[in-house]
């Protein structure tokens, strides 16, 4: 069912290009782009967060493909403003980074200095403290690893056999969307419980896939970069108490001002999509002081004050699609119908 919502995805936007609509009927003032991995692409058939990456050297063709097309490179302040001024002439592209995996000063970084792009950074600052956990790779490295796998769900233990590719693909989809129903706690206990009982270090696994705060410093004293936050430990929100929701907001934000010496002024809800954050968070948002916060829901920025600023949309540009015609089509905004800003979340 996946693979044939894929396909559907992307005949239409092929027919969104063959019919020129990519280039004829550009709507709302721009687009935010959100990345999460940018590296050489991997040897090995079982690769399920591939999906979430793309090569350096494919953010080097897009970013020469979207200053061909004329839009205008620009941060979050800019983003801001854009959305409650007037139209302008030409449109914007917004680059994002979540996560403040290794990577981006490894790989991506080259790319964005060496074209002059602004770009954003969400740091969920547990991470480049040592103690964030990426329960994801975890999970991803206990099924490359084992073909028989036990777990504990909730009372019960669960047993799994897994020999082929498929089956582990299954596997990690399934693990994968439990995990991200469960309370921060639980979570934690779960996948510790699953690294411990195959031998995988979650913590120097982690480590290794995160900037430091010295990696940190190198981007925040480049001029064309934003640091934003990504809450303390990467939560899904909508599976914690106000309280406890708001307190992530608010510490990532103070630590991250901390660490930066600089105001912190935009924030991205932890995987952002429609499951993992509610509207009250938005407003959570405000309160904590942030002037804009973005989803991972896909849509494009409109002017005159008509997206919310603290449930932004962004475009998720990933290994799923790598096709530079894709791409104009989803940055010039025909594939999205309107929506109003205040049902973009889920109540």
């Amino acid at each position: 069912m996946a693979s044939d919502d894929r396909w559907l995805e992307r005949l239409r936007l092929e027919l969104a290009w063959f019919t020129g609509q990519a280039a004829l009927r550009s709507r709302g003032a721009g687009t935010i782009l959100r990345f999460q991995r940018v590296r050489p692409r991997r040897r090995g058939a079982f690769q399920p967060l591939r999906g979430n990456e793309i090569s350096p050297q494919f953010l080097d063709r897009a970013i020469r493909a979207l200053k061909r097309w004329g839009y205008d490179f620009v941060g979050m302040d800019d983003v801001c403003r854009r959305a409650v001024t007037l139209p302008e002439r030409r449109r914007f592209v917004a680059l994002t980074f979540d996560g403040a995996n290794k990577d981006l000063i490894s790989f991506a970084y080259p790319v964005l200095a060496r074209h002059a792009v602004p770009f954003t950074v969400y740091v969920p600052t547990a991470f480049p403290d040592g103690v964030g956990e990426a329960w994801w790779l975890g999970l991803e490295q206990v099924i490359a690893r084992e073909s028989r796998i036990s777990l504990m769900m909730g009372e019960r233990e669960q047993r799994f056999t897994v020999t082929g590719n498929a089956e582990k693909r299954a596997l990690f989809s399934f693990v994968e969307e439990w995990l991200r129903s469960l309370p921060p706690a639980d979570l934690s206990a779960a996948i510790a419980d699953l690294c411990a009982r195959y031998r995988i270090d979650l913590g120097a696994l982690s480590r290794e896939a995160s900037m430091d705060w010295e990696d940190l410093a190198k981007l925040a004293a480049d001029p064309l970069v934003t640091i934003g936050s990504a809450t303390v430990n990467y939560p899904v929100l909508a599976n914690m108490k106000d309280a406890a929701a708001l307190r992530e907001m608010t510490m990532g934000k103070a630590v991250a001002e901390a660490a930066f010496d600089r105001d912190i002024r935009h924030l991205a809800f932890p995987f952002g999509d429609r499951s993992s954050f509610r509207r009250n968070h938005v407003v959570m948002a405000e309160e904590a002081g942030f002037a804009s916060a973005v989803s991972t829901i896909p849509g494009i920025v409109d002017a005159e004050g008509r997206t919310n600023l603290r449930a932004l949309p962004r475009i998720s540009w990933d290994g799923r699609i790598q096709s530079l015609r894709m791409l104009r089509v989803l940055v010039s905004g025909v594939a999205f119908a309107p929506v109003k800003p205040t049902r973009s979340v889920t109540s």
